[in-house]
């Protein structure tokens, strides 16, 4: 079986430009898992490259198939110089981890928390996984096996992650785009919520 990371990356740097920076984190039983950084003007761009190697399998499946099951990778874009934001690495290696240490199958409008501000000072501990195909086309692989989709991670405050359990992804998506907010700013207060 082909490895799918330098397609991947390739499919990275044609969507976002070279990477400027990239960094290497292997958890003890998983993968190794990249996270390589992009600049574009005033946003910076932060991918995941290693969490589409294998795909993600249903936890109640007895065995995993090594080919078919969907893959993918996390995509998180902040506005530059407003927060220490490259601390974001570890915890972005983590949540690609999840479906390899947890069993975890990442769709849009999951949740994912790494217990801990995303980067310091940051006023998120979570993310909700967007939809793909916006900013990063999927990368279609050779049969059987399933594309790569790349999925933005839309950070979220502790309230705001409360209230999306209770109301559901599509509600808080439509209470951010009602208010305006801006989902790239590192520093940014929780959406109005009463």
């Amino acid at each position: 079986m082909a490895d799918v990371l330098p397609l991947v990356e390739a499919r990275l740097s044609t969507a976002l430009g070279e990477p400027d920076a990239r960094a290497a984190v292997t958890f003890l039983g998983t993968d190794r898992i990249e996270v390589l950084r992009f600049q574009e003007g005033d946003v910076v761009r932060y991918a995941t490259l290693g969490m589409s190697r294998q795909p993600m399998a249903d936890p109640t499946a007895v065995l995993a198939d090594p080919v078919k099951g969907p893959r993918a990778e996390l995509v998180l874009s902040v506005r530059a110089g407003l927060a220490d934001t490259d601390k974001v690495l570890r915890p972005l290696a983590v949540l690609a981890a999840t479906p390899q240490v947890e069993g975890l199958v990442v769709t849009p409008g999951a949740s994912l928390d790494v217990g801990e501000p995303l980067w310091p000072g940051a006023p998120f501990t979570s993310v909700l996984v967007g939809e793909p195909g916006g900013l990063v086309e999927d990368l279609e692989l050779d049969a059987p096996m399933d594309p790569v989709r790349f999925l933005p991670l839309l950070p979220m405050t502790p309230n705001e992650a409360a209230w999306k359990r209770v109301h559901g992804a599509q509600a808080l998506q439509e209470r951010w785009l009602a208010n305006g907010t801006d989902l790239r700013d590192p520093a940014r207060g929780s959406v109005p919520l009463d």
